[in-house]
Parts: C-alpha cells; sequence; structure tokens
C-alpha cells in the first residue's frame, strides 16, 4: 500500500508501544499522522519464583503430562528461573518427552533455541480458541495436569477450556508487566486521550490495554479515560489484544489483515480515517456523554435496580421480567379510538397521546417495561426522504435510492434536532410512566432503514436492495454509514431525552445469508453500539434468519433478542450463555386458549432453566386480532410461573 493510499491527514495518532517505540513513531509520521508514543510496559521477572522451580521439579518427577507454553520471553524466563535450582538439560530432556503445545511462532522459537522441538503449534491468530482448537484435534487433556505458563495476566477462558475438558490446570507465572520506568510520556497520552485529544490508539499488545487502566486508575481518571476512548478510534494488531479489549468493554473499531505492527499502522491509515471523521461527527451532533462512573457504575434512575434492567446485564432476578413488542398497538380498543381521530404520522409527532397510549397498555397489561410509541421510519425524512403512510399500503418512500448517483440527495443528520417530537415523546413518557418501570428507546438497523429507502416500501424479494448491495459497494457503505451516523445520534438522543435502554430491530435482516450479513451490515452494526452512551443496555434484534444470531451479540452490554424461528435454549446455546436474551413465544400462540398459553409459557421458561439474562417477550409483536385478555394471561403465567424467590444480585 502506498503513501498515496494510506494517510492519517494530520490527526493525533497515540501508541502505547514499548520494544519498537523509535519504529512506531517513524510509520506513524511516514503515513502523515501526528505520532504521540508512549511506551506502557516492561517485563519483570519474579524472583526467586517458587513457583516456577516447584513446577520444574513436579516435571521432572512426571508430574506434569502437558506442558502449554504462552510466549518466547516467558519460556526464557522460566529457565532463568529455575537454572540456579533445578539441572536444566534433566528439565528440558523431561520436557521433551512429554506433550507441548506453544501458542505461536514466538515459543516455539524460544524452544528451539535451547534444542526442543514442541508437538504442536497453534496457528495464527494464535488466541487461546485455536490452541483449544489445536487440542480437541490432536489429543486429549482428560484426567491430566497441565502445566500453563502464563504471560502477565490470567487467562480465564483459557483456564475454563481446559477444566471443561477435564485437564488439572496448574498455571506458572514467570514474569509481570510492571510500567516503564519513565511513566511521564504514558501519563501524558492517558490524559490527552481523556479530554479528547487523541483521534486514534494504536495497540500491539493485550498488556498495554492492562497498563493504560491501571496508569488511568492511579491518575483517579478512570472514567474519563473511558469516556476518552469512546470518542477515539480503537485499533487492535489482532485478535488476542482485541479479546481483551472487548473484555475490558473497549470497543475495537479495526483490525489489520495481518498481526504485524506495519500491516497496523498501514491499514489504520488507509481505513481509520473515515472512521475517525465518521465519530466526530457523531460526537458533534450527539449529546455530550454523561461520565461512565454515571452510566457504568452508579443507580442513575430508580428503575435501574428493576427485574428488566437487572436482566439486560445478566443479574439474578426474582422472577423473570417480561414486557411485549407491539404491546401498545391495534389489539386494543384505547389504541384504536385514539388512532382514529389523526393519521399514523400525525400520530407518531404527538407526544402527549404517545404516552398515553404506552402508559395505558403499561398499567393495564402488568408488564415491567415500556417501549416509546413511535415507528422505525420518520428518521428517513431529515436524511431526504419523502415519507408517506398509505392506507392499505402501508409506508411509501416517495424518492427511493436505486444508484449511485442517487445518494447525492441523501443527507447526514446533522440537525438532529427535527427529530425533536421524539425526543419529547420519550421525556413525556419517562415523566408519565411509574419510577421503577424502565423506558426503551428504539430504532430501525441500517439494514432495514436502507431497504426501506432502496424498495420505496416494503418487499418481498429485496430485488433493489441486493442489486445495490451486490454491483456498488461504495455506494451502499456510503448509503449504510450515513444511516449508522445517524442511528448512532438519534439513540443517543433518546438517551439523554430519559431512555433507560435503547432497542434496534432489524426486521428484514432475515434475507440474508450469515456470509452476507458479515460483509454488508456486521462492521455497522459495531459501529452504532460502539457509538450510543456507554452503560446503556442494547437489545440487538433480527427476524427471520436464526443462522444470524451468533452475529448480534455485539458489546458486553447487548442483549440479543430472538425471534420465534428457532428454541430459545437452541439460540441460547448458540449465542453464548455469557449473553442475556429476549424472547421468543410465537405471538399466535396468543391466539389460543387461556391455558394453551400458558402452557407454552412454561414450556419456554423450562427452556430458560432460570439461567439469569432472560427477558420474556414475544418473537415479535403482538398480532392485531389477539384478544386483550389473552395478553394480560401471558403476563400473569410469566409473573406466576417464573417465580425464583429472593436471589442476591
Amino acid at each position: 500500500m502506498t503513501k498515496s493510499e494510506a494517510d492519517f491527514e494530520g490527526f493525533s495518532i497515540a501508541s502505547l508501544e514499548s520494544r519498537r517505540a523509535d519504529d512506531m513513531q517513524r510509520l506513524i509520521e511516514r503515513f502523515g499522522g501526528q505520532a504521540h508514543v508512549s511506551p506502557s510496559m516492561r517485563e519483570v521477572p519474579i524472583e526467586p519464583n517458587r513457583e516456577a522451580i516447584d513446577f520444574a521439579n513436579r516435571l521432572i518427577t512426571g508430574q506434569i503430562g502437558v506442558v502449554i507454553l504462552m510466549t518466547g520471553v516467558g519460556f526464557r524466563y522460566l529457565l532463568k528461573a529455575i537454572e540456579r535450582h533445578v539441572d536444566q538439560q534433566r528439565f528440558l530432556d523431561s520436557l521433551s518427552d512429554i506433550t507441548t503445545v506453544c501458542r505461536g511462532p514466538k515459543p516455539a522459537a524460544a524452544m528451539k533455541e535451547v534444542g526442543i522441538t514442541p508437538t504442536y503449534r497453534v496457528p495464527e491468530p494464535n488466541t487461546w480458541r485455536e490452541l483449544l482448537q489445536t487440542i480437541d484435534g490432536n489429543f486429549s487433556v482428560a484426567n491430566q495436569t497441565v502445566g500453563l505458563q502464563e504471560y502477565g495476566v490470567t487467562n480465564a477462558s483459557l483456564i475454563a477450556g481446559l477444566e471443561a475438558r477435564g485437564a488439572i490446570v496448574e498455571p506458572v507465572r514467570v514474569y509481570g508487566w510492571e510500567f516503564p520506568e519513565d511513566v511521564g510520556p504514558l501519563e501524558q497520552n492517558v490524559r490527552a486521550i481523556a479530554n479528547g485529544e487523541r483521534d486514534m490508539l494504536l495497540l500491539t499488545s493485550a498488556h498495554q490495554i492492562v497498563n493504560m487502566l491501571r496508569m488511568a486508575e492511579q491518575l483517579g481518571m478512570t472514567d474519563q479515560l473511558r469516556d476518552g476512548l469512546h470518542r477515539t478510534v480503537i485499533a487492535s494488531i489482532g485478535p488476542t489484544t482485541s479479546q481483551m479489549l472487548e473484555e475490558c468493554d473497549i470497543h475495537v473499531d479495526l483490525e489489520p489483515s495481518h498481526p504485524k505492527m506495519g500491516h497496523l499502522v498501514t491499514e489504520s491509515a488507509a481505513r481509520g480515517v473515515p472512521i475517525i471523521k465518521t465519530k466526530k461527527r457523531i460526537t458533534e451532533a450527539s449529546p455530550a456523554i454523561p461520565s461512565s462512573a454515571k452510566n457504568m457504575n452508579s443507580h442513575t434512575h430508580p428503575s435501574d435496580q428493576s427485574l428488566f434492567m437487572k436482566a439486560c446485564r445478566g443479574e439474578a432476578t426474582d422472577r423473570t421480567p417480561v414486557w411485549l413488542m407491539r404491546q401498545a398497538g391495534r389489539y386494543m380498543a384505547e389504541y384504536r379510538e385514539v388512532r382514529a381521530k389523526q393519521s399514523f404520522l400525525e400520530l407518531c409527532a404527538n407526544p402527549m397521546l404517545c404516552s398515553e397510549i404506552m402508559c395505558t397498555a403499561v398499567d393495564r397489561l402488568g408488564v415491567d417495561a415500556a417501549i416509546i410509541f413511535s415507528d422505525l421510519l420518520p428518521i428517513l425524512v431529515p436524511l431526504g426522504f419523502d415519507l408517506e403512510f398509505v392506507a392499505g399500503d402501508g409506508p411509501v418512500i416517495h424518492n427511493p435510492i436505486r444508484e449511485g448517483g442517487d445518494l447525492a440527495r441523501v443527507k447526514d443528520l446533522d440537525h438532529p434536532e427535527e427529530l425533536d417530537f421524539v425526543y419529547e415523546t420519550v421525556r413525556q413518557t419517562r415523566k408519565d410512566l411509574p419510577e421503577g418501570i424502565p423506558l426503551i428507546g428504539f430504532a430501525g438497523s441500517p439494514f432495514t432503514l436502507a431497504s426501506y429507502a432502496i424498495e420505496g416500501g416494503g418487499s418481498r424479494q429485496y430485488t433493489n436492495t441486493k442489486k445495490l448491495m451486490h454491483t456498488d459497494r461504495g455506494a451502499w457503505d456510503a448509503l449504510m454509514e450515513k444511516l449508522s451516523s445517524a442511528i448512532t445520534i438519534y439513540l443517543n438522543h433518546q438517551i439523554d431525552a430519559g431512555a433507560q435502554c435503547v432497542q434496534l430491530f432489524d426486521s428484514w435482516a432475515g434475507c440474508l445469508s450469515p456470509s452476507d450479513y458479515i460483509k454488508f451490515v456486521l462492521p455497522w452494526m459495531k459501529q452504532i453500539i460502539a457509538g450510543i452512551t456507554p452503560g446503556i443496555p442494547v437489545i440487538n434484534f433480527a427476524t427471520g434468519n436464526p443462522e444470524l444470531l451468533p452475529l448480534l451479540r455485539g458489546d458486553r452490554r447487548t442483549v440479543v433478542g430472538v425471534d420465534w424461528r428457532i428454541s430459545l435454549d437452541q439460540a441460547w446455546n448458540r449465542i453464548g450463555h455469557d449473553c442475556s436474551v429476549q424472547g421468543n413465544l410465537d405471538p399466535s400462540v396468543l391466539l389460543g386458549s387461556p391455558d394453551s398459553i400458558r402452557e407454552a409459557v412454561a414450556d419456554l421458561l423450562g427452556q430458560a432453566e432460570d439461567r439469569p439474562g432472560h427477558i420474556f417477550n414475544l418473537g415479535h409483536g403482538v398480532l392485531k386480532e389477539t384478544p386483550v385478555e389473552h395478553v394480560i394471561a401471558l403476563v400473569e403465567a410469566v409473573k406466576e410461573l417464573s417465580q425464583r424467590g429472593t436471589q442476591d444480585s
């Protein structure tokens, strides 16, 4: 990639590189960036290391059957730690006689230096997942004592994976990661990121993240740093570093095609600048982000400790919370009476009536959460689309996008105040609801909005949408970027107005294969979720294709919405039990008798197995033919059958 293809355009680029700090400085400057490189760590041997000495003796006496080496420098430190206490050749001979696994080329090279070869070498990208796959494909660790040379921080996921396979894991820590002797540059970078003075952060090691957060804690700036990172583009060298970022609840904006420093800098210069500009636009158009402490650590609203919010966070609850999509709708006489007096768009533009409709539904049904009464499509109007709800036809876009040249008339959401009637609906509904009931804001996901904007209305085949997607990637990405930025700004304004949670509706994503979703939609979904105010739960709901479920996980605060086309237990297995889920009763069940509804509720709750993090909902909205009494019976059944008694959260 040439200089003309990759250019930081003078943006401020931070790096925490230690060993090759000078090389990093030169690379950033070569590609036109303002370089701010601050070494963040130094490796410190543990001396005397009794744990390592005991490990070596147990290995020599045949008490350890498998050894996993995580880093080359760690293996060298291990040899140094035992050299005065154990016969090194005897140790190496014993190591050669058992199964050894190296996490990538560096520990393998370190073993070669002393004349031994590992039994197995983990392929790129060398994460703990590939390590476990290597074991699964070659040998069993069941009932074996596995020595695990760690590398500064304990990898709980790896240890859990080994123990799940029947191993007895004995970690041995051979070195730590301390701050550099001169912490001034690191402190300066932490303060600058917290103050929004760095546009991008390049990370080449998981330990850099740990020490960056440690420094922020030492400075009393953890919350400010997290807010700054939310506004900064984060570039990670590869999956291991990205995994650590995700575990620390820091979003990764990009990874290079190969986990090398040169690729990281070059591809960040080529791909990162548009992301920088998008983040700046979102930051400028969104309300000021409250401190992370306010959103993530403190109880900001009385509903924060509600059953619904606890379930969003994966915490144990006395019973399963329940709310319903389209819980205020045509099946209710109160709604039909209000709706008869104005058009749908007129109703959506009347915050007082929208609040009245939703609060009436919440009160009558007895649900545990409310969602604002609005629609997916009004956001398209300030972007330049001519929207009309036509009786009998539903929503119609009179000026759809059909080719790349049409994008010139699609605007950015530079004036989010044009949607103030929605934010006022949030404010009014929040004011009118009981304080203990959380309020959910929402938006359409970019694929569904793009499909409406391209098709001009509803569709069965999405022919025009898929044609643009597959024939003009540049136009598709430009449209998705505009929509994704607008959605992020829109949801942040709803949160600022009083929403405790937001939901993304991807009503039409089911028409996509997983590969197309990954290629054409997932990057934009990640961008949206990363841009939403920190600490606010995000429900990601896509209908029609259960194969997409693992792709909806988002970040740690994301709840995956599940439709009825798959059983809840199978869905949760695919998604992962560390993630909260919402769903997923077939709405048509509510057309049956109260007894059959109760039976279906019991079956679904049984699939959840009392696992924390389940929010009971339908797999889509309440059908207009549904008797209100059946909806009430559903809510009552959930409340009765899911009682678990008081539990610690």
